[in-house]
């Protein structure tokens, strides 16, 4: 089939999630680039598509005059990807949706709850498919973690621990640093800082390994660094439905830890532990017996998963891999040969703003359990 016709919000010079979103949808040639709007600034907005090899007239100024030209276009595109900021995510993806383009969308959601509610109202009005680039959930041994849940391998799940510790955020950022002064900054990153950036992630992985439906939450927030208006550190206990209880904890101000995701699972009849820094290899532990070492590619991968992996076994593969099996999914869905299964979209985004807010709402109200609505 020839690729999907791609297009960019977004992204340009000096972003950071831009180049891996580009990089993710190309790995597997299921999309190619052919049009974008990427930057708030015009003259940055055409450098950026100069420099990506984008025509002229498909590097646009601004994102809603992208979407009625690119959909009345013949070769128009069929799929848009939108890397900006949280606040621009639900007004630039109402534009595509409501005109037939499908939706390819970085997390969180949104940066509010009333926005995270309209845009929930347009997915489902649109006839597009809205994905929602949880990218983590695309590693083959989260895939594989998922797999082993529910068939059964660890019983009943009793506790969840998922953590993410980052140090980038330590010390107060420099006003050059563009990735960190919008995700500080209330008004385009949201009501959370660590815990709509990571946090939303680690909670996500939670949710999809387990399938577990959260109840409520008691969230302790920091804000360690002087003069920071959101948090950069969290701890959070969580309650799920059927009993199940976790623990949460994202950190951007911990020294020594670059990308520290982890999370780790226990039934009644086993356990599970998966780190993202060393993806390729998973703990499990069956109750009484000898910890197995499961790794990508090797003895005791789902068939299910196996397609998943691009290269041999003991040749790591980490977070562009894992991106791209979302790209490529997002593409099978899109062109009708796959449901989707393992997509996250809405109702995953709906639930990262959900946990968000809970854990602002408890800790400005000292730690007291907050529902999940």
């Amino acid at each position: 089939m020839a690729p999907i016709r791609l297009g960019m919000v977004g992204g340009g010079d000096g972003a950071f999630i831009g180049a891996v979103h580009r990089i993710a949808a190309r790995i597997d040639g299921e999309y190619q680039l052919v049009a974008g709007a990427l930057s708030s600034t015009p003259q940055k907005a055409q450098a950026s598509g100069a420099t990506l090899g984008l025509a002229a007239d498909r590097t646009y100024d601004d994102f809603k005059a992208m979407a009625i030209r690119e959909a009345r276009l013949k070769d128009g595109i069929e799929a848009v990807s939108i890397v900006t900021p949280n606040h621009v995510h639900y007004s630039a993806a109402r534009e595509f949706l409501k005109r037939g383009i499908h939706v390819i969308c970085d997390k969180p959601l949104t940066s509010t709850m009333s926005d995270a509610r309209k845009f929930a109202a347009a997915v489902e009005k649109s006839k597009a498919k809205f994905i929602l680039t949880h990218n983590y959930t695309g590693y083959p041994l989260v895939r594989q973690a998922r797999e082993m849940v529910a068939s059964g391998a660890l019983g009943d799940i009793r506790v969840v621990q998922v953590e993410y510790p980052q140090d980038w955020l330590t010390e107060a950022a420099d006003d050059d640093n563009k990735q960190a002064a919008w995700r500080t900054d209330p008004a385009r990153s949201g009501a959370g800082g660590s815990t709509g950036d990571i946090g939303t992630h680690a909670f996500n992985l939670v949710c999809f390994i387990t399938q577990l439906s959260p109840d409520s939450l008691a969230a302790d927030l920091q804000s360690f660094v002087p003069g920071r208006a959101l948090d950069d550190n969290a701890h959070v206990m969580l309650r799920f439905q059927g009993g199940a209880r976790g623990m949460l904890w994202c950190s951007q101000v911990a020294p020594g830890n670059e990308n520290g995701l982890r999370v780790r699972i226990y039934g009644n009849k086993g356990g599970l532990e998966w780190a993202q820094e060393n993806p390729n290899v998973m703990a499990y532990t069956p109750f009484g017996e000898p910890t197995q070492l499961i790794t990508r590619g090797g003895a005791g991968m789902s068939d299910s998963v196996a397609h998943l992996t691009r290269t041999p076994g003991g040749h790591p593969e980490g977070y562009l891999e894992g991106f791209a099996n979302i790209y490529t999914d997002a593409a099978a869905l899109i062109r009708g040969t796959a449901d989707g299964k393992d997509l996250p979209g809405i109702t995953e985004g709906l639930q990262g703003m959900q946990f968000v807010n809970a854990c602002v709402t408890s800790s400005k109200r000292n730690g007291t359990w907050v529902k999940f609505d």
